[in-house]
């Protein structure tokens, strides 16, 4: 439910441009015939997909399931084969009143909304009432049924705001039923021509959505609003949220920005905005109060949990400012230990621009640490890096790699591509422990994984990372002057990514040799949880690289330069692992903060939690240091034994 996605919510400051939406019956099939021949695993529409398409064209149009009933969408919630055949002809015939009915059903499902809002205004409100009993919901079985989430999901929104004045809630309410009218238009549209481009919107969407949880279709106005982004043209706070029908809770602030100088932290949740209530509004709507002027001020109204576990209502003013991700790219700390230091380094993304990139910033770190500084072990950490350029990933990898394969590509058509090391001047070569959660994903995972095949490095932290090995295209053109389609703009998964074990963290992840769980590890993110998720997928091991991607003309001339100083697997760390884990083990079970830690994340249905609270500001770094110690040790330990 779109409710509770997680979304970098960085607040646009340019009023965009409302394009007109113009989209036609052959537009759709054009669409889809070329979505289905770019897809990495779906080339027709089978029954499967068919059946997937109808259930998300009715969530498209009741996202909330708070319009239909259960019996006005049977047929299309529980299809028969001949429903299922009629919806692949409609898409080959280009004939969409199957879904012009379905739509014709929204309608009268908005009428009986309507009637069901008189009724509510008298209605007696429950207390105690928990968004998390909207997480995952059906469609209701009866009207009486539908009424009862009305009331509850409307009391849920009134005890966020029973703080309020008077005034205030009389306006927050006009403002909710605003937002629903609103919606509700934008589904009847003004003329036939909009509702049946609306329609046909919707039905993209479903379609795209059914294949995998990455190719979608954008209209226009989403498209410009993407392109806003890919140009870097934001302005606000800079927070991950979670939009909960009761705020917006804070479970990431991004560094360098507003949100981080004003001191947010992991469970605050918005609940107004510059005295304006936000509680149960849409995020687009919620841009509408926050955009402004770079240098603008704003009020944030926020809800916090102390001590005491009593929640505190308090403003907080921040000043909008540009947004760059980029500023927050590469952090180096230092820890000593022994004869030498420990070396943190936190990289972000991965990242390159005319002045700097992620591999050559993290190289210029190493050595510069070198010079002055015995870097006994490093702890690279990946935790909450969603990625970024893939050949980046190559290049930071390789700063511990000798020459060899560090990933493979393979494309829908089932070619199969291999980046490499081909420089082979390891950087570092010593200890390496690297760091991640479940927000780790694509790039990162990448990183993580091709080290951990090769044995060059040990992975700690949460159980498994994010889970995103595919790779996207898209038909938007992100440079500066570029225009949007009338008819809209698609991405489209094309295929994985694969280590050199020739495993893809498609779906599964990388999975730790270690496991300490952190502030994210109860939490359900990550490809497994998304609707549809692309399948995993393996190839051969690459350890052995053939060159059999390289075309055979060149092969011998380039196998002369490059086939010497090839990595090869090692257990120079991995030989050490079994004493690692029980040390680590050990340290957790007799850490009280830690368990209290655990105890918290795993005992109350957990959304975030500041771990300041336990007494230690990041208790799963804590251990990370331990176990990147213990690792120096034994290997300096065992090195005097060789002796």
């Amino acid at each position: 439910m779109r409710k509770f996605i997680l979304l970098i919510f960085i607040f646009l400051t340019m009023i965009l441009e409302a394009k007109e939406l113009n989209l036609s019956p052959k537009d759709v099939k054009v669409k889809i015939d070329e979505i289905l021949r770019s897809h990495a695993s779906y080339k027709k529409i089978n029954s499967s997909l068919a059946e997937r398409i109808l259930r998300n064209f009715l969530e498209e149009l009741d996202p909330t399931k708070t319009y239909f009933i259960e019996s006005d969408i049977q047929k299309w919630l529980y299809p028969t084969d001949e429903m299922i055949n009629n919806v692949t002809e409609a898409i080959q015939n280009q004939n969409f009143t199957l879904f012009e009915e379905i739509h014709t059903v929204m309608l009268q499902a908005i009428e009986r909304r309507n009637m069901l809002e008189t009724e509510l205004e008298g209605a007696a409100m429950p207390k105690d009432v928990k968004p998390e009993e909207f997480k995952e919901m059906n469609f209701t079985a009866s009207k009486s049924e539908l009424l009862q989430r009305l009331v509850r999901i409307k009391a849920l929104q009134l005890d966020s705001a029973e703080k309020f004045n008077d005034e205030i809630i009389e306006n927050f309410i006009k403002r909710l039923e605003k937002r629903r009218k609103s919606r509700e238009n934008e589904i009847i549209g003004k003329n036939p021509k909009e509702r049946k481009s609306l329609i046909l919107s919707y039905l993209l969407k479903s379609f795209c959505h059914s294949l995998d949880s990455h190719t979608d279709y954008f209209t226009p106005f989403e498209a410009d609003q993407f392109m806003m982004q890919v140009q870097q043209k934001l302005s606000g706070i800079g927070a991950l949220l979670k939009d909960n029908l009761n705020g917006f809770t804070i479970m990431q602030v991004i560094e360098k920005s507003p949100a981080k100088a004003a001191n947010l932290k992991i469970g605050d949740r918005i609940v107004a905005v510059n005295k304006e209530p936000v509680i149960g509004l849409d995020i687009t709507d919620a841009v509408e109060l926050i955009r402004g002027e770079k240098g603008s001020k704003i009020v944030l109204t926020l809800v916090r949990e102390d001590q005491n576990k009593e929640f505190q209502k308090f403003d907080i003013e921040l000043t909008r400012g540009e947004i760059v991700l980029e500023e927050s790219r590469l952090e180096t700390k230092t820890e000593p230990f022994a004869d030498g230091v420990i070396a943190h380094f936190k990289l972000f993304s991965f990242y390159q621009d005319e002045k700097s990139s992620s591999a050559a910033d993290l190289k210029n770190a190493l050595e510069n640490l070198k010079k002055n500084n015995k870097i006994k072990a490093v702890l690279l950490d990946l935790r909450s890096n969603t990625g970024g350029l893939l050949p980046q990933a190559v290049e930071v990898a390789s700063l511990f790699l000798e020459k060899g394969i560090v990933v493979s590509i393979k494309d829908s058509a089932g070619n199969v591509q291999h980046l490499r090391n081909t420089d082979g001047k390891v950087t570092f070569d010593g200890p390496l422990l690297v760091f991640v959660n479940k927000a780790s994903a694509s790039a990162s995972e990448i990183v993580a994984g091709t080290l951990q095949d090769y044995g060059r490095a040990i992975i700690v932290g949460d159980e498994t990372t994010f889970g995103k090995g595919s790779f996207q295209t898209f038909t938007l053109d992100t440079s500066k002057n570029a225009k949007v389609n009338t008819s809209g703009e698609y991405k489209v998964t094309r295929g994985r990514y694969y280590t050199v074990s020739g495993n893809s963290p498609q779906l599964t992840g990388i999975k730790s040799d270690i496991v300490v769980p952190g502030i994210l590890s109860e939490l359900e993110i990550g490809e497994k949880f998304s609707k549809y998720p692309l399948e995993n997928d393996k190839i051969a091991p690459n350890f052995e690289d053939d060159l059999s991607d390289i075309p055979p003309i060149h092969r011998k001339r380039i196998s002369l330069l490059y086939k010497h100083n090839m990595q090869q697997k090692i257990a120079n760390f991995t030989q050490y692992l079994d004493i690692l884990k029980s040390n680590s083990q050990k340290r957790l079970e007799m850490n009280k903060n830690y368990q209290s830690f655990l105890k918290e994340i795993k005992n109350k249905n957990f959304e975030a939690e500041s771990v300041e609270i336990f007494g230690q500001n990041d208790l799963q770094l804590i251990e990370a240091y331990n176990i990147t110690k213990d690792l120096s040790y034994l290997i300096q330990v065992n090195d005097k034994d060789v002796d």
